[in-house]
């Protein structure tokens, strides 16, 4: 079945594998054209892809921990509009340790790339979103503080509702603005980062994720919600 037509443009940070990887094939299926992003230059499955999707997908370069990165590939996209700028980026650190036993180190870098790094992405790359475009980010059912109810995982969901809540933060200093705004929770899926335990397929995830983030185009304010379009609680 052929793709979709459309003319509408995707910037996704963070898409050579997982659920990125998938977000930028389902929003190719659609019609879209997309700008998808990598860490380094690889023969990834990203490069793959592009060269059966005559030319509606481009490979930029960026780690988005570098923020002299980040800057140069908002330079190579100065003259681009986009209609929706969607942030992918999550690590976790090792599941047994805890608050009391992580090391500074590994916190800091869960932190980093899951909180500060993909809000510097967005005060960097927002100007590049239509003025009634949306912005999203790859949040996490963990990053609900009121769900936490058995303690597991507790640096990684640190991580996550530090991400929320500077999401919120960003809301405010734009609100009356015409932008949508998105906290996404892909449900426990089997990817490298959810493991082989998890409950979803990357199939029953992220084409639901893609509707509800398209039935949200045109709601202004931000919302925290999962890939079926219910509410997580903050």
């Amino acid at each position: 079945m052929p793709a979709l037509s459309s003319d509408k443009k995707l910037l996704l940070i963070g898409a050579s594998r997982g659920l990125g990887f998938a977000l930028a094939q389902e929003y190719l299926k659609r019609g879209w054209n997309v700008v998808a992003t990598e860490r380094g230059a690889s023969t990834s499955r990203l490069h793959n892809l592009m060269e059966a999707r005559d030319g509606r997908l481009e490979i930029e370069t960026v780690d988005i921990v570098q923020p002299d990165q980040v800057t140069a590939l908002r330079a190579r996209l100065a003259s681009r509009k986009f209609d929706m700028l969607f942030v992918n980026a999550g690590v976790k650190n090792a599941d047994h340790e805890t608050i009391a036993d992580v090391s500074t180190d590994e916190f800091v870098r869960v932190m980093v790339t899951n909180a500060l790094s993909p809000m510097r992405v967005i005060e960097v790359l927002q100007d590049l979103v239509l003025a009634d475009g949306t912005i999203g980010i790859m949040s996490s059912g963990q990053g609900s503080v009121a769900n936490n109810e058995n303690g597991h995982h507790e640096v990684y969901r640190a991580s996550k509702a530090a991400l929320n809540m500077f999401m919120r933060s960003f809301a405010a200093r734009h609100a009356g603005e015409a932008r949508t705004l998105l906290l996404m929770a892909p449900g426990w899926v089997r990817t490298d980062l959810g493991g082989p335990e998890a409950r979803l397929s990357i199939e029953e995830s992220i084409p639901n994720l893609a509707n509800t983030i398209d039935a949200q185009a045109g709601k202004a304010g931000l919302q925290y919600l999962d890939y079926l379009g219910r509410r997580v609680p903050w």
